[in-house]
């Protein structure tokens, strides 16, 4: 009876361990096959909702950061003491209103009409206001990476402020700060947005031509060369240019800009990489060489010329070489971008000590001849130093003669747009508010005229 009940126990015990195993072995099987389809699906799900790399999201507020230090305090203080002291505040604050009037105005119009739905569109109605863009939303950089859209709408918005600013340099000391906010309003509407969108935008006629342009040579530099030239023409010489000497009056401030400038500069150019990689070392130490050779070739030439290596020399060298290296920057090797650096340097510095003097124009702190003339080099050089016969980046079938056509044909197209473009936005500032100081205000200084104070007691 026993041995019959002992049976029992262990038949039952045996067909439940069956059972068990059974069970166990379909939960394994689920379990399998669950993540399998994990694994499976994992790239398309990665695809449809991409997540910013913290590295390259945390360069690029790095280098937006950067760029806002190159405006203020290091453009106003750069433009700022080469003018007379008595104008001092007057050109920081139009530095200052201009760039911040054009960061607002970025927010509401202007990125949604550079970079349209997914950077291709000029103008997008649905993102007007930045109504379209949430914390979310991501941009794409040059890989399969991407960061943050709100990150690259921030850095944007820090390259139309500058450039805005940029103009200015010809205009100091005469122009009415309402015209100049007036103006700086008009001109990003009808000359920075679009120039901005064919150059960097897919879809637009620059970028589809297939210009080199790492870091703004056109849509900067040329763009507010250009524009500050014209400018200056419509609005006429500051009273007593040429006859009276017009000196910098603090070379100590505007040595202070440059340096801020230098350092701001290296996440203008190298943050247009818009990721933490090799190319991104590539545009800095070009930043560093190309601006190296150009501070000291343009004290070189003043030796050659018959006349003391300057202080303003060197500060105006190192702005050239900055300004050529900007398009080239991630598109040179180093020994490229000395060249080039070195050579803007010298053709600037002809531009404003001989071009300048015989054309007559009135360019108060020579932005056409160091911005708009060395954005030409700059722009127009980086089909050369491309070439992977000189140590550039170019792939094997590039061509130095078909580049270098593609890049004089972007510098026309930005030449006669910015041209025109602020011919138009100063005449309607001149129209709305009128352009010039009285002559009263003119000899009293800006500082007092315009704003109520003095730089100095």
């Amino acid at each position: 009876m026993i041995r019959k009940y002992l049976c029992g126990v262990g038949a039952l015990g045996v067909s439940m361990f069956a059972a068990t195993a059974a069970w166990a072995q379909e939960a394994a099987d689920a379990v399998s096959e669950t993540v399998t389809e994990a694994v499976t699906s994992a790239p398309v799900a990665e695809a449809a909702a991409a997540v910013p790399n913290p590295g390259n999201n945390a360069w690029m507020m790095t280098a937006t950061v950067l760029v806002l230090l190159m405006i203020l305090p290091g453009l106003a203080l750069f433009y700022g003491g080469l003018t007379r002291s008595k104008n001092m505040l007057s050109t920081m604050t139009q530095i200052g209103g201009a760039a911040a009037l054009a960061m607002v105005i970025w927010v509401l119009w202007g990125y949604s009409t550079a970079f349209g739905p997914e950077g291709n569109a000029f103008f997008s109605w649905g993102n007007l206001f930045l109504s379209a863009t949430t914390p979310d939303s991501t941009a794409a950089t040059f890989s399969d990476e991407v960061i943050s859209e709100y990150v690259f709408i921030c850095f944007q918005m820090t390259f139309a402020a500058i450039t805005a600013a940029l103009v200015l340099g010809a205009t100091v000391e005469r122009m009415k700060f309402s015209a100049v906010m007036v103006f700086t309003a008009i001109w990003l509407t009808i000359v920075y947005f679009p120039i901005a969108h064919m150059v960097w935008a897919g879809g637009g006629l620059i970028f589809e031509w297939g210009a080199l342009d790492f870091a703004g040579g056109t849509v900067v530099h040329i763009n507010a060369g250009v524009s500050a030239l014209v400018a200056a023409l419509i609005l006429g010489k500051r009273k007593g240019y040429p006859s009276e000497p017009m000196p910098p009056h603090s070379m100590t401030l505007t040595m202070v800009g440059t340096g801020l400038l230098w350092v701001g500069w290296f996440g203008f150019n190298a943050g247009s990489e818009l990721e933490a990689d090799g190319v991104a070392g590539l545009a800095m130490i070009n930043t560093f060489v190309a601006t190296a050779s150009a501070g000291l070739a343009w004290m070189l030439v003043e030796r050659l010329a018959g006349h003391k290596a300057s202080a303003l020399g060197f500060c105006s060298g190192i702005i050239a070489g900055l300004v050529a290296v900007t398009p080239a920057a991630g598109n040179s090797g180093p020994l490229g971008a000395l060249v080039l650096g070195a050579v803007a340097s010298l053709i600037c510095y002809f531009a404003v000590a001989k071009l300048k003097p015989a054309l007559g124009y009135d360019d108060s702190l020579d932005a056409f001849g160091i911005h708009g003339i060395g954005g030409m080099v700059g722009a127009i050089g980086t089909g050369i130093v491309c070439s992977p016969a000189l140590g550039g980046p170019g792939g094997d079938d590039f061509m130095i003669g078909a580049q270098v056509w593609i890049q004089i044909k972007a510098v026309l197209v930005s030449i006669v747009w910015a041209g025109v473009g602020t011919a138009i936005a100063i005449t309607i500032a001149k129209v709305l508010t009128g352009l010039r100081v009285s002559s009263e205000v003119e000899v009293e200084g800006l500082d007092i005229g315009e704003h109520g104070e003095r730089a100095y007691n």
